[in-house]
């Protein structure tokens, strides 16, 4: 029979049948002195990418303009975290940089002014001005009624009201003798007729004589250029009143504030730019007091609440960013960088109906807390943010800080706005992203080389090594003690290191995405709960696997469901030309499956070649193309060195609706195609995966574990015969971590796997001949085919 020959021949080669042991690899820990996390202690560095490590000490340490970071990598390798925690770490050896505030400038109120104070002197500065502002509040209006004050307030009005009442007694005196009167009417003048000692009203004035009221008016007339010239210059002594009672008011508010000046300047004697400050406050503040205080202002009735709010809005700093001392430089993560998040923004409040801001309402944005520090940023969320990107560029180059809307808020149209002074920026900017945005970045913008110079690429997988080894134990000890955990036994991190390689895809290669190792370490924990336990076993682990794989699972187990019942055609057993049971693998979301695949080809005279019926139907990839071109590089070697390949050939991929890629099915289609062409029956009890090249060299390929589980599971489905198993390349057998149950079946002999280095070791396993044989039977019917084709067309001629 042929499954005897098969099994002859699967004998003659022992080398390609993987041992039991050769199909995971187990993490003993006995070496390792504990018996649970709890017995560890040590902190956990860097787990593995020494590449990585180098590269973000030098980008931190390399004080240079350009030398910014972009952190490359995969997410849920624990980049995020291991950048902040280190940089965090350098950060707090650093000098804290200058605090930040905002003052006003009282010459252009609309471009409020920087100030700069060493580390922690801002709180203080504010906490002075505030006390300044009390003392203000003490002192006026106070000062306004000091005796000495008001005698000389008092001395001004008088000046002044002599001047007018002489000017008015020197009219009134010819007005009597006109017998007209002088009458004061609400601070007017007027002037009325005297007839028999009688001032006439109105009504009166009517009822005399034409000629008597022409005279009159005449008279009146005459007065009134009278009075016009004696108070021409009304206006300049009240305008000379009016001055030297502001400068009363200022001399008056300058001595009073001087001794309190006097205390600030002799505290900041050394800080110019305070000492600038108070310099300019001090030829504001009699204004300013005076508009707030005296009495013949519209402010005189506020309350003092008002009163102290209004100068606090003129006279505080607004403290925009705040350094401890003590802390080191800032290290800010933003978890959104908007234009504003990143610039920060000015506010607006509403005052009767209107949109008015002052330099109080200046929010600072995440450049200005990380200023003289690090900022770290989600590359991906920084360049889908309008304007941010070229933004921030600008202010790397020009390393200032400018704050501007780009937005146009149609509310704010009509409102004034602010045109801060621009801070000076000294930040280390890191961005974290994939791959991906790397090189497009790299490929699209000539300035991003320029501003971000250090590269730090995190590796997918870590080398299996007893360091590295550790390092994962301590991540995971610190882990669960963050989260509040218990203890982990050493035999429950052995297998959550396990669950790792699996991820890794490798014997020797964990898995830098510690992130899902996390996740079973939370899933273990939430199982142990259940069963009240009080430490996190291996138990705990192997339920949390087999529960997460459970809930991912509906799709796989519908298409085993499909295989079983013959909806979709997958033969465990028996011979067929020309059908070679090939494995895929499928990613839906977080499942992850393998699944056997169904594969044909028919051969037939002609001289149009390998069709493709995937690509011909617009369902093959490129990769997967790619593939089919190779099988006729190799053919063309093998066989078409002494005839030329007269044949037309159909390759297709049996029951599959979407598209196809990757080029692990070559091995598959080469050995369906042979078949086809030698009418030499497959077994049907093996599935084979794996590229090769046009030299027959069969090559590895990716998701092995899943596709080998995929083909197990339609097999166990249907009983183990022990005549059924698994053909993948040699080069794969490193990286299988399979499943327990699989690995007992092989060690039970009622499954194989097997490992291939050539496409030979293939023709053999699943045509169950030798190789030679094979390809002998294959180039004589290619021959015949050729000459048969040759004939027609020769008596097609004649």
């Amino acid at each position: 029979m042929a499954s005897d020959s098969a099994a002859s021949v699967a004998s003659a080669l022992p080398s390609a049948r993987l041992d039991a042991s050769q199909l995971s690899s187990r993490v003993d820990l006995s070496y390792l002195d504990f018996e649970t996390t709890a017995d560890l202690d040590g902190a956990s560095g860097f787990l593995g990418q020494p590449r990585a490590k180098e590269a973000l000490e030098f980008g931190i340490n390399m004080e240079a303009s350009g030398y910014n970071l972009f952190v490359m990598g995969e997410s849920g390798t624990g980049r995020q975290s291991l950048v902040s925690s280190y940089v965090r770490e350098v950060a707090t050896r650093r000098p804290p940089p200058l605090d930040v505030c905002f003052i006003n400038n009282f010459d252009k109120t609309r471009e409020p002014l920087v100030m700069q104070l060493a580390a922690g002197q801002g709180k203080v500065f504010r906490e002075d001005m505030e006390a300044f502002v009390d003392e203000l509040m003490s002192t006026f209006p106070d000062a306004f009624e000091n005796p000495s004050y008001q005698r000389r307030r008092a001395a001004i009005d008088r000046e002044f009201n002599q001047k007018y009442d002489l000017a008015i007694m020197q009219v009134d005196k010819v007005a009597s003798q006109q017998e007209i009167a002088l009458l004061s009417d609400q601070g007017s003048i007027i002037l009325a007729p005297i007839v028999d000692g009688k001032v006439l009203d109105e009504t009166e004035f009517a009822q005399l004589a034409e000629s008597e009221r022409s005279e009159f008016q005449r008279r009146i007339q005459d007065l009134e250029e009278l009075l016009n010239e004696s108070l021409l210059e009304l206006p300049q002594w009240r305008r000379e009143t009016s001055e030297k009672q502001r400068q009363l008011d200022d001399e008056t508010i300058t001595q009073a504030v001087k001794p309190l000046l006097r205390e600030l300047e002799y505290k900041y004697d050394g800080n110019i730019s305070v000492l600038r400050y108070l310099r300019q406050l001090k030829q504001q503040l009699p204004t300013l007091i005076s508009e707030v205080f005296l009495e013949d202002h519209p402010l005189e009735k506020v309350s003092d609440p008002d009163r102290k709010q209004a100068l606090h809005g003129q006279l505080l700093p607004n403290l925009l960013v705040q350094n401890e001392p003590q802390n080191g430089v800032p290290v800010v993560y933003e978890l959104l960088p908007t234009y504003q998040n990143l610039f920060g923004r000015i506010e607006y409040a509403t005052q009767q109906g209107m949109s008015v801001t002052n330099f109080q309402l200046i929010q600072p944005g995440s450049l200005h807390k990380a200023n003289g520090g690090y900022l770290i940023m989600d590359a991906e969320k920084l360049l889908v943010e309008p304007f941010a990107w070229d933004a921030l560029k600008l202010a790397l180059k020009t390393r200032q800080i400018k704050m501007e809307s780009p937005f146009i808020d149609p509310s704010l149209m009509h409102a004034v706005t602010l045109s801060p002074e621009t801070v000076p920026l000294q930040v280390k900017i890191i961005l974290i992203g994939s791959r991906d945005i790397y090189y497009q970045l790299l490929a699209l913008d000539p300035e991003f080389n320029e501003l971000f110079r250090i590269l730090v690429d995190f590796d997918s997988y870590i080398p299996r090594d007893n360091d590295s080894v550790q390092q994962l134990i301590l991540r995971i000890k610190h882990y669960a003690d963050e989260k509040g955990y218990p203890a982990i036994s050493r035999d429950a991190v052995a297998r959550l290191i396990e669950f790792s390689l699996r991820q890794g895809e490798h014997q020797e290669r964990i898995s830098a995405q510690i992130i899902h190792l996390f996740k079973m370490v939370a899933e273990a924990d939430y199982l142990r709960q259940q069963k009240r336990d009080s430490l996190i076993e291996a138990r705990h682990v192997e339920l949390a696997l087999r529960a997460a794989e459970y809930r991912s699972s509906r799709i796989s187990d519908q298409m085993i469901l499909e295989i079983a019942e013959g909806t979709v055609k997958i033969s465990t057993d028996g011979e067929r030309a020309g059908c070679v049971n090939g494995l895929t693998v499928m990613e839906i979301g977080e499942s992850v499956f393998g699944s056997p695949a169904r594969i044909t080809a028919t051969a037939s005279l002609g001289s149009q070649g390998i069709m493709d019926i995937e690509r011909e139907a617009q369902l093959g990839q490129a990769v997967h193309s790619k593939g089919v071109m190779i099988l006729n590089g190799y053919l063309a070697r093998q066989y078409g060195r002494d005839i030329p390949l007269t044949l037309n050939a159909h390759i297709a991929m049996e029951q599959s609706y979407g598209h196809v890629d990757g080029d692990s099915a070559t091995c598959a289609e080469l050995v369906a195609l042979i078949s086809a062409v030698t009418d030499i029956p497959v077994l049907q009890s093996l599935a084979v995966t794996g590229s090769m090249n046009q030299h027959g060299e069969v090559q590895a390929v990716g998701g092995v574990n899943e596709k080998i589980e995929g083909f197990f599971k339609v097999c166990a489905s249907r009983g183990l015969t022990g005549r059924q198993g698994v053909i993948i390349p040699a080069d794969n057998a490193r990286h299988l971590m399979l499943k327990d149950e699989v690995i007992e079946a092989v060690e039970a002999g009622l499954f194989n796997i097997y490992a291939a280095q050539q496409i030979d070791d293939v023709l053999t396993l699943l045509l169950g001949q030798d190789a030679l044989l094979i390809h002998d039977e294959a180039r004589q019917n290619l021959r015949s085919m050729h000459d048969r084709l040759s004939e027609e067309e020769d008596s097609s001629k004649r």
